[in-house]
This record gives C-alpha cells, sequence and structure tokens, in this order.
C-alpha cells in the first residue's frame, strides 16, 4: 500500500485510513492521492466482509486541503477530456466508499476545506476537533472553481439548495461549533484520542449506515426547483448574482447551475453535470489569473518573497500612531487586536478619546457578531492608551505618522516623536503620495525611516504598501515587513516615488473616469462599465470618497514639488472638471454633502442630476467597449510605467497590490496579469488604438514592447 494513506486494521476489525501526503506539508488531491485512495478503495471492498468500519484521518495538522493547485493550473482546452475522465475516476472512489455497506466516519483533525471537505461529505458520519484553527468548507469560488469532488451535489442533497449555496457561492468557511449547529458535522471531540474513540464508538452503534441521499424516497430539504417556495427564490437568484459580479465571474454563475440542474435528477447524473462545469471552469483562463495571484503570488509575497533576507524575524512590541482620525484610529485597532501595545497620540486629549471611541465601536460590532468575548473586548481596548502628549511616546520601537497630506506638518510631528523613541526605533509615514525620501529628512537618521502606506478603512483592506526611501535600510524594511504581517496585513514592497504604486495607478483610474465624462461621455454609462470591467465601484463614485478637494490638494502639491525640481505637471483632462465641480459648482464629494453624486439622508445615492445638462453631449458617445477598456488600460499601463521605473521590482506586488490595494478588476489577476492574459502583442495594438482615439497616456511603454518583442511575459 502507499505510505500517502496509510492502511490499518485493528483487532476489533475498524479499518483507520490515515493521510499523510509525502514530502508535502498537507495532503492534496493529487495524483499521489488518487492511486493510493485507488488501493485503499479496492482493498476494502475485498476485505469487506471482515471490516466492521473505517475511520479516515490525517497525520498533518490540517486534514486535507483540497485540490492540488499546481495541478489544476495546468489543465488547458487540450486536456479538458483526460481531466474530465480523472475527475469522474476521483468521485467514484469517494462514492464507493459510501457505499460499501459499511459505516465510513471522517475523524476531522484539522481544517477540511475544498476537495478535504468533500471527503468528509461523503463519509457517513463526522466529528470534528473543537479546536478555533479548524476551519470546514468549500473555498473554490475564491479561485474561479467549483468544489468538482461531489460538494455541489451533496451539500445541496444534504442541505436544500437555499442553504447549500452560501458555501457554495461565497466559499463559506466555518468552525467546528458552527458547523456543528448547522448540520454539517455530527459531533465535536476534545483531542485527537477523543476523536478516534467517539468514531470508533459510533462505527460498533451504527453497523450498517446508508446515505441519506441512498435512502429510497429521500427528498432534497426544501424541495426541488420545481417546489414553488424554490422556484420563487431561484427567480430571482441570477439578477442578485449577476449585481455581484456584473458577469466577470463566471464560478458563482456555473455553481448556481450545477446546483439547480443536479437537484432535478439522480445522484449520478448530478455528478456528471458537476464534473461538466468543473472541467469547463478549470480549462478557463479566469481560474488560471485567480489561482495564480490568489494562491501561488500571494503565498509567495506572505513567505517573504520581498523581505531582505539575513535578518532576524522582529516583533513589534509598542507603535506610537500620530494622529486619531479615521487613519491612525484604524491603524491603532489592527495594532492593539494583534496583541501589540498602542499610544494613540493627537494634538488633544479629545481628539485622542475621539479616536479610540472609533476602536471601541469597531470592537463592538465584533462582541455583537460573537467573534470575540466582552472580556478579550476590554483586553484589546486596555492596549491602547489615547494621549495629547509625546512623553507617553517613550518606548515605543515603532512610530506611525498618520496625520493630513502636508510636508511641514509631517516633518513637526515625526521630529518631535522621535526625539522621545530615540535612534533605535523606526519612524514610518502613512502617507498616500508625498515622497518618503523627502519626509526622512525630518529625522536624524533616515535609514530608520520607513512608507507605510495603509487603505482606508484599515480594519477591511488587506494591503500594506511599504515604501523604501533612498536611505531607507534593509533591517528597517525587514522590521516594517514583519509588523505588516504582524497584524495579519498583506505587505507589498515598492521603491519611492511620487504616489508610490497604488495611489499612481489609483489616480489613471478616477482620472480617466473623470475625463470621459468632461469629453461627454454619460455619467451612469462611465460607473456602470465600469462595474460591468470588475471594479467594485465606478470611477465618478469613489473620488466621491476620497473628495475631489483631497485630489486638487495633492495636485497643487505635486506641481510646486516638481516646479521645485524644475519640472512641470503634466496636464490631464481631468484637471478641468475637478477645478470646475470645486470652483463653480461647489461639489467637493461626498463628505462636503455631494460631489458627482447627491447624498439623500436616509436614501440611497444617486448621481447629481446636473451631470448630465453640464457635462454630457450627444456628439460625446463611445463604445461600451471603450469606456471598460480605457479604464483597465490606462491602470495596467501605468503598472508597467512603475516596473519600468523599478518603483515595483515583483510581479506578485503588482498584481496582489493592483487588486488588494485599488479594488483593480479581480477576474484578471491583477494589473500585470491582465496584460499577460490579453496576450501583449494583442494588448500593445489595442493599447495604441486608444491613444490615437484618446491621448498619449495609452502610448505603451518601452517595456512593454520590448517584452513582447522578446516573446516575455511579465
Amino acid at each position: 500500500m502507499s505510505e500517502a494513506i496509510r492502511y490499518e486494521k485493528g483487532q476489533d476489525g475498524i479499518v483507520v485510513l490515515t493521510m499523510d501526503m509525502p514530502g508535502q506539508s498537507a495532503n492534496t488531491m493529487n495524483a499521489v492521492y488518487r492511486e493510493a485512495m485507488a488501493a485503499c478503495v479496492a482493498r476494502l471492498s475485498a476485505e469487506k466482509d471482515s471490516i466492521a468500519g473505517v475511520i479516515i484521518t490525517s497525520a498533518k495538522k490540517t486534514f486535507f486541503a483540497g485540490g492540488d493547485l499546481n495541478e489544476l493550473i495546468k489543465v488547458g482546452k487540450p486536456e479538458a477530456k483526460a481531466f474530465y475522465d480523472m475527475v469522474l475516476t476521483l468521485k467514484a472512489q469517494l462514492r464507493s466508499l459510501e457505499t460499501l455497506g459499511k459505516p465510513v466516519v471522517a475523524a476531522i483533525n484539522g481544517a477540511a476545506l475544498g476537495g478535504g471537505w468533500e471527503i468528509c461529505l461523503a463519509c457517513h458520519h463526522r466529528i470534528a476537533v473543537n479546536d478555533a484553527s479548524v476551519q470546514l468548507g468549500l473555498p473554490e469560488v475564491t479561485l474561479g472553481l467549483l468544489p468538482g469532488g461531489g460538494g455541489v451535489v451533496r451539500m445541496v442533497r444534504m442541505l436544500g439548495i437555499e442553504k447549500a449555496l452560501p458555501y457554495l457561492l461565497e466559499g463559506k468557511k466555518v468552525r467546528p461549533q458552527q458547523a456543528l449547529q448547522a448540520g454539517l458535522i455530527d459531533d465535536l471531540a476534545a483531542d485527537r484520542d477523543e476523536l478516534l474513540a467517539k468514531a470508533r464508538a459510533w462505527i460498533l452503534d451504527n453497523p450498517a449506515p446508508v446515505q441519506r441521499w441512498d435512502v429510497k424516497g429521500y427528498q432534497i430539504p426544501g424541495g426541488t426547483p420545481s417546489n414553488p417556495k424554490v422556484a420563487q427564490m431561484l427567480a430571482i437568484a441570477p439578477s442578485i448574482l449577476r449585481a455581484k459580479t456584473h458577469g466577470t465571474l463566471p464560478a458563482p454563475e456555473k455553481i448556481l447551475c450545477a446546483a439547480v440542474e443536479g437537484a432535478q435528477v439522480d445522484f449520478d447524473t448530478a455528478h456528471l453535470i458537476e464534473t461538466r462545469y468543473f472541467t469547463e471552469l478549470t480549462t478557463g483562463q479566469i481560474s488560471k489569473n485567480l489561482i495564480g495571484t490568489f494562491w501561488f503570488q500571494l503565498n509567495e509575497i506572505n513567505a517573504g518573497g520581498s523581505r531582505p533576507q539575513g535578518f532576524a524575524p522582529y516583533k513589534t512590541r509598542k507603535v506610537g500612531v500620530l494622529g486619531a482620525g479615521m487613519m491612525g484610529a484604524g491603524i491603532a485597532f489592527v495594532s492593539a487586536s494583534a496583541g501589540i501595545d498602542v499610544v494613540l497620540k493627537d494634538i488633544n486629549l479629545a481628539a485622542a478619546e475621539k479616536g479610540k471611541a472609533h476602536c471601541a465601536a469597531l470592537l463592538d460590532k465584533k462582541v455583537a457578531r460573537g467573534q470575540m468575548t466582552a472580556e478579550q473586548r476590554e483586553a484589546v481596548l486596555a492596549r491602547i492608551v489615547a494621549s495629547e502628549s509625546d512623553a507617553d511616546l517613550a518606548g515605543c520601537d515603532l512610530i506611525i505618522e498618520a496625520v493630513f497630506e502636508d510636508r511641514q506638518l509631517k516633518a513637526r510631528v515625526s521630529a518631535a516623536a522621535q526625539q522621545v523613541v530615540g535612534g533605535e526605533a523606526v519612524i514610518a509615514s502613512n502617507t498616500s503620495t508625498l515622497p518618503i525620501t523627502g519626509l526622512a529628512t525630518a529625522v536624524p537618521d533616515q535609514s530608520k525611516f520607513i512608507g507605510l502606506h495603509f487603505f482606508s478603512p484599515v480594519e477591511k483592506m488587506p494591503l500594506v504598501e511599504i515604501i523604501k526611501g533612498a536611505q531607507t535600510s534593509a533591517e528597517t524594511l525587514a522590521r516594517g515587513f514583519d509588523f505588516v504581517l504582524q497584524i495579519k496585513k498583506t505587505p507589498i514592497v515598492v521603491n519611492d516615488s511620487r504616489g508610490f504604486f497604488t495611489s499612481r495607478v489609483f489616480g489613471t483610474f478616477t482620472n480617466e473616469g473623470i475625463a470621459m465624462l468632461g469629453e461627454g461621455v454619460s455619467a451612469p454609462m462611465i460607473e456602470t462599465e465600469a462595474r460591468k470591467a470588475g471594479m467594485p465601484v465606478g470611477p465618478l463614485a469613489i473620488s466621491d470618497e476620497v473628495s475631489l478637494s483631497l485630489m486638487s490638494h495633492i495636485r497643487q502639491q505635486t506641481a510646486k514639488d516638481l516646479q521645485a525640481e524644475g519640472k512641470s505637471l503634466i496636464e490631464h483632462p481631468a484637471f478641468a472638471v475637478i477645478d470646475l465641480m470645486l470652483n463653480e459648482f461647489k461639489r467637493a464629494g461626498k463628505a462636503a454633502g455631494g460631489g458627482f453624486y447627491e447624498y439623500p439622508a436616509g436614501a440611497q445615492k444617486h448621481l447629481w442630476p446636473e451631470l448630465k445638462t453640464r457635462f454630457e453631449k450627444a456628439d460625446g458617445q463611445i463604445s461600451a467597449k471603450d469606456v471598460r477598456d480605457r479604464l483597465l488600460f490606462v491602470q495596467a499601463i501605468e503598472t508597467v510605467r512603475c516596473v519600468e521605473e523599478g518603483v515595483l521590482t515583483s510581479t506578485a506586488d503588482a498584481n496582489v497590490g493592483s487588486i488588494f490595494g485599488i479594488g483593480f478588476a479581480a477576474w484578471t489577476g491583477g494589473a500585470l496579469q491582465f496584460i499577460n492574459q490579453y496576450g501583449l502583442k494583442d494588448f500593445i495594438a489595442r493599447a495604441q488604438y486608444l491613444a490615437e482615439q484618446y491621448g498619449e497616456r495609452f502610448t505603451p511603454p518601452a517595456l512593454l514592447l520590448d517584452k513582447a518583442a522578446k516573446g516575455e511575459m511579465f
């Protein structure tokens, strides 16, 4: 037998199958697993008469991680038939287990996600160790796939269509306690010994179980799609789904199809339907984009791909946050939640206390949702000290300045804090646009100065952009990187430049949308096509959130800085529209009561009706495709410029940063992967068309032309 699954038969006739994939930290559904499971199933069938039952467990920390993504990412259209047949073989193995005629129990000792949970579903009884680290669920949808090992078929038959959909469509994951309440598992155990003891006891008490869906006359809970209540829900489900994905992500739609179609046929036919949709998604480009970025590149980043080597991991003990506004309070919240002591300082105690109250409100929400206890809330809040005095910063090994985007103010507060904390502490600025090299001159040792650019709202946004100034040392960069991982965020590393990477690229998106409005393109079309392109929010809506006055302030600051360097700011067609909105129409954005949108009290926001009369032109309309491409291409081209200038040094940082930091269309796998999957030569041809029609900002950079000529990709 293979060492990938150990087959051990006890004196009580119970066979324990222990999954332990050699040379891997987790069990996955690769070729080794498939061979091992085939051998186990054959042996179980041969020895059936002398077997009392089967327990499936794992020797790893996790139970089973799911499909082998190294395999899946390579499956293209030419391999579709072979892949389809292989999946059916894999499913037949699980079907043999559940129809063996003997009790089969899943003893879940760690996380069982994706294919791991599908193995559990094929067992008659499921017991999990009651540990917060254990997660159960089917997250395939997040990688552009569907559960292809029987997950759709069995979840629908177990819970009914309506209750199964959140697990299938949203990739909802649950802890053991929640899983027990939802009926996904049957029992909990305190530890591994109790897990196996309970599994054995259940086998002896239930010598001949049958899966509920194999009992003659079994009805799907809630009914099939022909049931009027289910039919009513399904009538609106596609439009709700479409409103969320705008048709850019095929996986949720295919999951809905597999669930609904599979519920109307017998078990075996439902499996064929699921496998067809699974094969279609696996061989498609979008799953490749998502797996490449959200799995391989994200893991590369979190494993320290951009972290300087040769420095021991550093644990930040106490952080001082300068400025207790939304940003500063958010940084204080995530730091304290990660167990770090925080001093939240502002110009006066009332302002600092207001920031701490914001943290308390965020914690209250967690308690209300059952995500933490009242005691845990108190412990986190106790780590935050609100202060108006620099003296309270003593002992901080990291200072994060989060005040308004004003160079003099930033220099003043950073210098004052540095005098208190001394030469060993790292001083960081949360600026979104001002070059770090310039800001670093405020402190005596510029090697200890770094940029830590958080995104708003800090508690929700997963990314931190780490900016390396001209003098920032490798050790300071390593410490910044370790801090970002410590607060459970994703770090990307960029070199210093005006606007760095994310703000630069984000600016091209908002400016392009505003420029189209200035050309006479209708505002609803700009906003709708942005969402259809895969952007979470339209450029006009997000400009209102940022505020047009802040955009104008940043532009003026940039122009002043460039003038000092003997350069001038390149005019953009969006500037005239922003100036008009601010100076003539007095509409500065959401915080000022209205911008491109109206914000009526207690009602949904809507586009300012006068945009139509003041901007829209009958002859200014362009094709929907041009609107979408202008918004995506302008960001991708600016990302290439960041690579060309050495601001970005890794493709993973570019792709993950563009999606997590600025909401670049997720289906593409990120700004550089968008170019790869489009094909470099085709991308260049389209960019040249856009440059001729709409301006030289679409001109393909030299690096892009060079890579295309050499047949390379990013």
